[in-house]
């Protein structure tokens, strides 16, 4: 298994929308390091965390969990049904990352709640994150202005793992809607890139095929989502028909 939190290894996944547990093992048979069980814009909600961890577990891949809200419940919610790491969208401050990376502990390292009989203690045979920080990672959005505008200080933060640029969101933000190579949006993502370094920290990114993730590899990031489980079927239902149609 890849350590997708080494600032020095290059990983892939791809997020998971569609609400489907076997997306996970599909992903893993094609080669993904890593996925990522969206709740903030996909189909599924937390019931599907569990089973799309034993999924990704049965082929040696983490399964890493985008929160709907940065709430101490719903982070503890991820990492007691097994999650790998997680994301916490619309973060800007760093008194915002600070409670997140509280809820990520057990005291007195933090302020998760307490309790073993979950996956995460594998159902009390395992009691040892009780008495450590956590090992799930800690992967904070940077999607918005007033979060880029903090960057620097974000990534000093210790229990911050990863730097995870919104592409669309930031797009949006600097007035340059979707536009990924405009000199805006490159210089935002160099930031990003060139904080999470000064830090050793981990710079990702999502990009919506092949040719976009180059760019952004070449650029430095080593965190690459490659779109998701529906935009990867329906461009791979749309090029077959299309083919099939000339």
């Amino acid at each position: 298994m890849l350590d997708f939190t080494n600032p020095k290894q290059l990983t892939l996944g791809t997020f998971l929308g569609m609400g489907a547990p076997m997306a996970a093992e599909i992903a893993a048979v094609g080669g993904a390091d890593w996925v990522l069980l969206d709740l903030e814009h996909g189909g599924g909600s937390e019931d599907l965390i569990g089973p799309t961890v034993v999924a990704g577990m049965a082929y040696g891949i983490p399964t890493l969990v985008r929160v709907e809200s940065p709430d101490r419940i719903r982070i503890g919610r991820a990492l007691d049904a097994g999650a790998s790491g997680v994301m916490v969208p619309r973060i800007e401050t760093v008194e915002q990352v600070l409670d997140v990376v509280a809820h990520m502990s057990y005291p007195p390292f933090g302020d998760r709640g307490v309790a073993t009989y979950n996956r995460s203690a594998k159902w009390g045979r395992d009691l040892s994150g009780l008495t450590e920080k956590s090992k799930a990672a800690c992967i904070i959005q940077i999607e918005t202005l007033k979060a880029l505008e903090n960057v620097e200080d974000i990534a000093k933060i210790d229990g911050v793992d990863l730097l995870f640029v919104g592409p669309l969101d930031l797009s949006f933000a600097l007035g340059t809607p979707r536009d990924f190579k405009s000199p805006k949006f490159v210089e935002a993502t160099t930031r990003v890139i060139a904080a999470a370094k000064a830090n050793n920290k981990v710079a990702g990114i999502l990009a919506a095929d092949a040719a976009l993730a180059e760019i952004f590899i070449e650029q430095g990031f080593k965190f690459i989502a490659i779109g998701s489980d529906a935009t990867l079927l329906a461009g791979a239902i749309s090029n077959l028909v299309t083919q099939l149609k000339k």
